[in-house]
């Protein structure tokens, strides 16, 4: 888990989101009483829940960005889901517990990926003896063992011979490999393929894990079989890496430790959770209901339960929640007391204009201009922006989120498309050219859409 100070992770999160500075202090404190936690006796760092985070705003604020970020930092299993996905158990629909068996799988492969890379001068090693051995078939030796190598004598007994000197054959073939000489080259090895037989589980509403159980069963019961199939020397290299990484590698050991990474720092992002609050106000209650139920089924897994999963039993009582949702409609006082206790910090995001909109495209290490510029630079094509064409875009999103649906900083994206769709189609005849986007530049690509307001509303 990251150390990182709230000061630190604010500073990286300015790195890539704009503006929002009470909403990051708040996730910043959040991830460092995370790390307190852990430096507590064990007696005393059970008691402590974590205290889950409602993040109001409209789209395109930077709610899922927020929580995005904060997890790479801490670098913690994350799972971002919807909250419609979900429905009340008996219905058709995604169980709410199938947002922690997702979060495991994600933990898992998370370890799996770190302990992979600790073996992985080991694994490369044996790899590139595995593949001499497959360009020499002839000076393979047989059943390696500490003193020498052993087969079976005539009677039975074992019998010592010593092992052959590598010859320079063998040499020459590993210089030419690493050199990359020998990249190109096909050899032919022994792959795991799927078997033909694959069943289908069909997973009864509320009993998802039972089919995923049942599916793995089959799959044990129709495993994988082997096929020689002919590579390049540098996919077989690659692949013979990955074969002894998962040799050298313990699965309980990664799945104890996926467990307990899940179990201590994992992070839920449930999004729409204004879609499943109860509006008062609304005619009818029939949907009210099916929302309600959610909100049941989703409020043992937030104060703290155990689900089965295919790599354990998994609690829940330290997992971070962090709700986000427009909550146009609803409000969070809409959701059931119960929900509600469990998350109790609420901050609401600020709408953005064109001064945020403006430091967007210039700023963030990812930002819109410097992701479209070297694309084109693939071609050959430079690009440039003055600052006043860099202006007249936040301008322009700015307006659009007015007079059309607020869309946020995603409106940045078709302002951007829009403006370099046709030199972008054009690139590959101009290469070596330098382009400068300008205001007039800007102003002459949008136009025929900005003068025209239904076709604003459609493409911008």
């Amino acid at each position: 888990m990251s150390n990182l100070t709230p000061r630190e992770i604010v500073s990286e999160l300015d790195k890539y989101i704009i503006g929002q500075e009470a909403a990051k202090r708040m996730v910043a404190i959040a991830m460092r009483n995370r790390w307190r936690r852990q430096q507590l006796d064990p007696e005393l760092r059970d008691e402590i829940a974590p205290k889950n985070i409602i993040l109001m705003g409209p789209t395109g604020v930077g709610k899922t960005e927020i929580a995005r970020r904060l997890a790479r930092l801490a670098n913690c299993p994350f799972f971002k889901v919807e909250a419609t996905k979900f429905t009340e158990v008996g219905y058709v629909g995604r169980d709410v517990e199938s947002m922690i068996r997702d979060l495991m799988e994600i933990g898992v492969n998370m370890v799996r990926k770190e302990e992979t890379e600790k073996v992985r001068i080991k694994a490369e090693k044996n790899a590139e003896e595995r593949l001499l051995d497959l360009l020499l078939p002839g000076k393979k030796p047989q059943n390696n063992g500490p003193m020498g190598f052993f087969q079976g004598g005539q009677n039975g007994d074992v019998e010592k011979i010593e092992p052959p000197k590598e010859d320079g054959t063998r040499e020459k073939f590993r210089q030419m490999f690493r050199s990359g000489q020998l990249d190109e080259r096909e050899v032919e090895m022994q792959v795991t393929v799927q078997s033909g037989a694959s069943v289908e589980i069909m997973a009864i509403p509320g009993m998802e894990e039972m089919g995923s159980n049942l599916q793995n069963a089959f799959s044990n019961m129709f495993p994988g079989k082997r096929k020689a199939r002919k590579m390049k020397i540098k996919d077989a290299y690659q692949a013979l890496i990955d074969e002894e990484a998962d040799k050298l590698i313990d699965p309980d050991a990664v799945n104890e430790l996926a467990r307990e990474r899940v179990e201590q720092q994992g992070i839920l992002f449930v999004d729409e959770m204004d879609k499943i609050a109860s509006r008062h106000d609304q005619a009818g209650g029939g949907a009210d209901v099916s929302r309600e139920g959610v909100q049941r089924d989703l409020l043992p897994i937030v104060e703290g339960s155990v689900v089965n999963t295919k790599y354990g039993m998994v609690k829940t009582d330290h997992i971070l929640f962090i709700a986000a949702g427009a909550f146009h409609f609803a409000k969070p006082s809409d959701l059931i007391p119960e929900l509600q206790g469990r998350f109790p910090l609420r901050e609401e995001l600020a709408s953005l204009h064109k001064e945020e909109f403006y430091r967007i495209l210039t700023e963030p290490k990812n930002a819109l201009t410097v992701q479209y510029k070297a694309l084109l630079e693939t071609e050959g094509v430079a690009i440039d922006y003055t600052k006043e064409a860099l202006e007249e875009i936040s301008a322009t999103a700015e307006k659009i989120n007015e007079e059309t649906e607020n869309i946020g900083a995603r409106r940045l994206y078709t302002i951007m498309e829009k403006i370099l769709a046709n030199l972008s189609f054009e690139a590959p005849d101009k290469s070596g050219n330098k382009v400068v986007i300008d205001r007039d530049y800007v102003l002459a690509q949008l136009d025929e859409v900005i003068e025209n307001r239904d076709l604003s509303r459609y493409i911008l």
